[in-house]
């Protein structure tokens, strides 16, 4: 190749090797072939613990993105054509240079062959559903088949001939309606920062991981997840996941949510059916933490079921089941108010469907100001009111 095109392919890389310093958390690998009459050589580099091994002519060099970028231009001189295929979750960026011209482009994800790095139909044949199909189903999915196969397989909702399995649809609608009501939330978070979320009492952490790919592969933010639970088997099961994955910005820890201390700023808390008063643990880490938003669909309302009483309505709270049910909405409502008086907007709404489990409510808080003197008045008078005193308001004081 000649000077000209070489100095050009040298500053196509430049900006490669900017992208990669911002977040290589994401970097998958780089294919490189050089072709000279109608001979090919090819170099692959993957990412391995905060370096690169990139193997070309059967050697194989461990060497850091500029390094790698300085061995390239010094081969590309050697040849007639490249083609370097530098791809990361989400993104695949196409680069060819001749001795005529040097271009770049972005490709479909789907459309490369990480084995061989190949370039395949643009359009792929989205993965079939197999067996009986929901009403849902006809939805413009956020979580698409075919795109996110590889999530999909990994959480157990795809079969490994990439069809949904029969059993997992209507989890695979539940997942997909998840993002759906995050979306506009995650939306108001800064673009130019890595988002740091925070998942209380994760478990198998499978919500965190379509979060993963759809807020770093869809929607292109930097993130970063942290996933808490006190099982250590559940929290191994997820690492296990997340390498699998190649999910490189995750880390979990078996911890009490009481116990965690955050070493970097928590911009989203999430807390999914995590069981009765763990659900006010996270409540209140993620307002000592000042975090952004809190979102929390909360299971096993138990604790205001023995404490709570009121005059007013003692002949109709002597049916237990209207009892318990009006202790939920006292919690949830309890829950809000807090959150409202700690300077959060709240809304509620269905996750699910009640059909499918009366634990269906999700909380979504959004910081907007600073503390309600107005709603915690309120709040401190409904525990005089109920005589109840919330585990929420209990662990915002321990702390």
């Amino acid at each position: 190749m000649n000077k000209q095109n070489i100095s050009k392919l040298k500053l196509f890389l430049m900006g490669l090797e900017s992208r990669f310093s911002e977040n290589c958390s994401i970097f998958k690998q780089i294919n490189v072939t050089y072709i000279t009459g109608l001979k090919e050589f090819k170099g692959i580099g993957l990412y391995d613990n905060g370096i690169i091994k990139y193997n070309f002519n059967g050697k194989t060099e461990t060497l850091d993105i500029s390094q790698l970028f300085s061995n390239i231009i010094k081969e590309a001189k050697n040849y007639e054509c490249l083609s370097l295929i530098y791809s990361e979750r989400g993104s695949v960026i196409l680069i060819s240079a001749d001795n005529k011209n040097v271009t770049m482009k972005n490709l479909d994800v789907n459309s490369i062959d990480a084995k061989d790095s190949t370039i395949t139909s643009p359009n792929p044949s989205p993965s079939p559903i197999s067996g009986t199909t929901s009403t849902l189903l006809n939805r413009d999915y956020y979580i698409k088949i075919g795109k996110a196969d590889a999530l999909l397989k990994e959480i157990g909702i795809m079969s490994k001939e990439g069809k949904i399995k029969n059993d997992k649809i209507r989890k695979y609608n539940q997942i997909d309606h998840y993002v759906e009501l995050l979306e506009g939330v995650l939306d108001k978070l800064p673009r130019n920062q890595v988002i740091n979320i925070l998942d209380c009492g994760c478990g198998k952490s499978y919500l965190s991981f379509v979060l993963n790919y759809y807020l770093t592969e869809v929607k292109k933010k930097k993130c970063h997840f942290i996933g808490l639970d006190y099982s250590e088997s559940v929290i191994d099961s997820s690492k296990i996941m997340a390498k699998n994955l190649n999910y490189r910005n995750m880390e979990f820890h078996a911890i009490d949510i009481e116990n965690y201390e955050p070493d970097k700023s928590v911009h989203v808390v999430l807390s999914l059916h995590a069981c009765d008063t763990a659900t006010d643990m996270a409540l209140a880490l993620g307002i000592r933490v000042d975090s952004d938003v809190i979102i929390a669909v909360p299971c096993c309302h138990k604790e205001l079921l023995s404490q709570y009483s009121y005059e007013p309505f003692k002949s109709i709270l002597k049916q237990g089941v209207l009892k318990a049910r009006m202790a939920d909405i006292l919690t949830d409502g309890m829950r809000s108010l807090m959150l409202e008086a700690k300077g959060y907007e709240v809304s509620m709404v269905e996750y699910i469907s009640p059909l499918e489990t009366p634990k269906n409510l999700m909380i979504r808080a959004v910081k907007t100001a600073t503390e309600n003197d107005k709603a915690m008045d309120e709040y401190i008078s409904l525990m005089s009111s109920l005589n109840v005193y919330p585990a929420l308001y209990s662990f915002l004081n321990k702390w």
